[in-house]
Parts: C-alpha cells; sequence; structure tokens
C-alpha cells in the first residue's frame, strides 16, 4: 500500500473516532417521554390506572432498549428511526392514560364529596334524634368515632388523597350502621301505620272538641317538639318545647324518662312552681292504667316499678331539665298560661305526619 493510501486509511479512521465521540443527537421524543413519566408518577397513575401504567412502563422499557441498541452503534450505523416511532407511541399513550387519570380523579373527587355529604347528613339526623331516646349516651358515642372518621377523610379529600379518603370513609361505614341501628330500632313505632293512624285520629277529635265548644285546646308532637294551642277549632299560637332523654318512646312506668302519649286533661294550675309555672296533667288516666297493668302482666315492667306521675307543661326553658314532662320557655308559658283553664283538653301524640323530615326516608 503506497502513502497516499495511508493516508487516506489514518484520515478516515480519525474522522470515525471524531464523530464517533459525539455520536448523532437522539429524537427530541426521548426527553418529552421522560418529562411525561415524571407525570404520570406524580399523578399516581399506578394507583388509579395500574393495569394501564405497568402496559405503559412495559412499553417505555422496550423504547428504552432500542434506543441503547441504537446508541451502541458506531455513528455512521446509527439509526433512531424505529426507537422514535416507539417514542413518538409512548407520548400518545401518556398523554391518554394522563386524561384517563384525570377523568378517574376527578370522577373519585365527586364521588367521595357526595359521601362526605351523605355521612353528613346522617350524622346530623341521628344527632338529634339520639338526643331523644334512652341510649342517646351509647349512640353519641359510636357518633363521636364516625364524625373522626369523616372529618380524617375529609382532611385527606381536601389534600387530593383520595384513594386514602375512601379508606378512611369505608372505616366510618361500620359505626354509623350501628348507631343508626339503634337510633331506628327505637323509632320504628313511628312507622307503625295502625299507631300513626291513631295519632292522626287524637289530633283531629282534639282539633274537633275545640271547634265544637269553642274552648282552647293543646296538641304536642313529640318529634317536632311543638306545642300548638287552639281556640275554636283554629291554630292560635305554636311553640318550640323540650322534653326528657326519652321522650320519643311512650311513657309505661315511673322514671323511664319518657313522655307519655294520649288524651289528657289539665287538672291544676301552679302559678308558682320549681319551673316557673305549670300545667298539671291528669297522666295516669285510665288508658295508662290499663297499659301499666299489661305490661306488668307480660314482664315489659320491672317488678316495683310504679306507673309514675307529676307530668306537667312548665316553663324553666326549653333546656330545663325535665324527665318526661314538657318544657317551654318563659314568656312563651305566659302568652296562653291565664288563657288556659284547668279541663282543658292536652293530646300528646309522637308524630301528625307520616313522612317526617328527621328520619323518614332514610335508608337503615
Amino acid at each position: 500500500m503506497c502513502l497516499r493510501d495511508w493516508r487516506f486509511v489514518v484520515c478516515l479512521f480519525l474522522t470515525l473516532i471524531a464523530v464517533g465521540c459525539k455520536g448523532k443527537p437522539v429524537p427530541p421524543e426521548v426527553q418529552e417521554v421522560e418529562l411525561q413519566e415524571q407525570a404520570l408518577w406524580r399523578a399516581e397513575a399506578a394507583l388509579y390506572t395500574p393495569e394501564e401504567y405497568d402496559q405503559y412502563l412495559s412499553s417505555l422499557r422496550e423504547a428504552k432498549d432500542q434506543l441503547i441498541k441504537e446508541k451502541a452503534k458506531l455513528p455512521p450505523l446509527q439509526n433512531y428511526k424505529l426507537a422514535q416511532m416507539a417514542f413518538q407511541d409512548l407520548l400518545r399513550t401518556g398523554k391518554d392514560l394522563l386524561e384517563k387519570v384525570e377523568d378517574q380523579k376527578l370522577r373519585r373527587s365527586e364521588a367521595i364529596s357526595n359521601q362526605i355529604a351523605s355521612f353528613t347528613k346522617r350524622i346530623d339526623t341521628v344527632k338529634k334524634l339520639s338526643r331523644m331516646i334512652n341510649q342517646g349516651r351509647f349512640a353519641r358515642s359510636l357518633l363521636i368515632r364516625t364524625e373522626l372518621k369523616v372529618r380524617e377523610g375529609d382532611l385527606l379529600y381536601r389534600r387530593g388523597d383520595f384513594i386514602e379518603a375512601e379508606k378512611k370513609l369505608k372505616e366510618a361505614i361500620p359505626y354509623l350502621q350501628d348507631v343508626e341501628d339503634l337510633v331506628f330500632s327505637v323509632l320504628d313505632r313511628y312507622r307503625d301505620e295502625s299507631l300513626l293512624g291513631k295519632w292522626e285520629t287524637w289530633i283531629g277529635e282534639t282539633i274537633l272538641e275545640s271547634k265544637q265548644n269553642g274552648a282552647f285546646a293543646i296538641t304536642v308532637t313529640k318529634i317536632d317538639r311543638k306545642l300548638a294551642v287552639y281556640k275554636g277549632g283554629r291554630l292560635f299560637v305554636t311553640f318550640k318545647v323540650g322534653l326528657g332523654p326519652n321522650s320519643l318512646a311512650d311513657k309505661l312506668h315511673a322514671g323511664d324518662n319518657a313522655t307519655p302519649e294520649g288524651k289528657y286533661r289539665i287538672v291544676k294550675k301552679i302559678p308558682l312552681s320549681q319551673y316557673y309555672k305549670a300545667l298539671l296533667l291528669n297522666y295516669p288516666n285510665e288508658e295508662d292504667q290499663k297499659r301499666f297493668v299489661r305490661g306488668r302482666a307480660e314482664n315489659i315492667i320491672p317488678p316495683g316499678v310504679g306507673i309514675g306521675g307529676l307530668i306537667e307543661i312548665h316553663g324553666g326553658g326549653m333546656d330545663s331539665i325535665t324527665n318526661g314532662c314538657i318544657s317551654l320557655e318563659n314568656e312563651d308559658l305566659d302568652k296562653f298560661y291565664d288563657l288556659i283553664d284547668v279541663g282543658t283538653t292536652v293530646t300528646i301524640v309522637g308524630s301528625t305526619r307520616r313522612q317526617n323530615d328527621l328520619f323518614f326516608g332514610q335508608n337503615r
């Protein structure tokens, strides 16, 4: 080989080395995919679309392997066309995947928001009702646990951690179901059609009696905590009232903290009472006494327990301590106290509506 040929070979060799050090530039899609993969990781694609994300990562590994193979070749032999196409496919797949993740997040966000609203509504309902039943203290302890779980879930939801938020809300479900079962087991009697019908009849008879004799009459609806005064069959005035800790149950015996249900009469007006002023009712009446005897015979009433008495409509405020009586604010009692005579009818019922706002229609 002549000197001239050797010079050509050496120049070609040096050129190849120089070019090989630099190498051909990789496709721009490679860096775009790296940024996209980071975005998918931050969006928690592994949690929201695990299968699709795993497939994306598998395709990414294959594309990187293709890229590495091409990089390993001498520059003149490098061809990134196939690798570029693979990364372009990844960009399209990743874009669709990001959209799917965001859609999943939006759906979960809406679902969790609705869940929290539903929990809040159910908790508020049970809170109101738990104050009226004997098991109120135990019910409230269950409610506290429920509220803690819901609050934790709400905090996680506000942070955007929807997966953990769902877990916390799921933990609240058994506590809420237990407290609802407890409360609604007491209130099932308010779904009894025969009992609702009897209450409606009592109210109707009381209003008709007031209309016929032109006198005053009083009705008390326990679940609404409402006292209504009628005159001549027309509604005269209404007030909110306070009741005892077991007010939604029908009174069976002394010490059960229940407010009796039935048609009663005012037998005494007490201008100076422990609770401001008071209107004493004729509890127990004949029906109460019959029910007490039946309860004793059926072992519903404990031995040695009496039937009770001293049921009043009195002042002292709606929040005054009462164990079966009906309490009003003093100024409210003053508005009809002087108008009411001994002998006035007082009818006490559980409810006057078949669909009550507090709990009817709730799913159990």
